[in-house]
Order: C-alpha cells, then structure tokens, then sequence
C-alpha cells in the first residue's frame, strides 16, 4: 500500500531562492529513488514563500530508504534552516 506525505513549507522570504534549488534537488534525486512514485513541489501561485511537497512511495520501508539517503540528509542541513515552518502530514489511499 502506497504512502503519501504532504509537507507544507513556509520559506523566509529572504530564502526563497536558495530553498527552492536545494528542494528540486532534492525532489529530483529522490525520484530516482527505487521506492518513489512521485515527488511534487508545488508553489502557491499567490506566495512564492509558501511550498508544499507531494511525495508518494511505495511504503514505509521506501520512505526510511529514502531519509536515510545523501540527499535526503543534505536537504535536512542545508535547506530546512532557510524555513519559517514546516510541517508533514502522511496519508494512505483508502483503496
């Protein structure tokens, strides 16, 4: 059964363009990730200091593979300081 998580992200506006090349970085290493179906970074169209991410994996085992990855930790160092807020939320599809 797949797992979604949804991340929604405000950026300090000072940050933003140095957030967003760190998290399509990552989003682009870790859909070549065996165990990612789909990474998604979506803007608000109003407030570019407002991000959301949109990942699915094939489960729980490819989520840790992929925290536990280079560039999952070098997100973690580098990009996650430039934020104001962060905040994850997981799902799973009903069917």
């Amino acid at each position: 059964m797949s797992l979604v998580l949804q991340v929604m992200i405000q950026i300090k506006p000072e940050n933003v363009d140095a957030f967003m090349q760190k998290v399509l970085e990552n989003g682009k290493a870790a859909r070549g990730e065996p165990g990612c179906r789909q990474f998604d970074v979506l803007v608000d169209p109003e407030d570019k200091t407002k991000v959301m991410l949109y990942e699915i994996y094939d489960d729980q085992k490819a989520f840790e593979a992929h925290q536990a990855g280079a560039a999952f930790k070098k997100y973690l160092a580098e990009a996650v300081p430039l934020l104001a807020a962060r905040q994850r939320q997981f799902w799973r599809k009903a069917l």
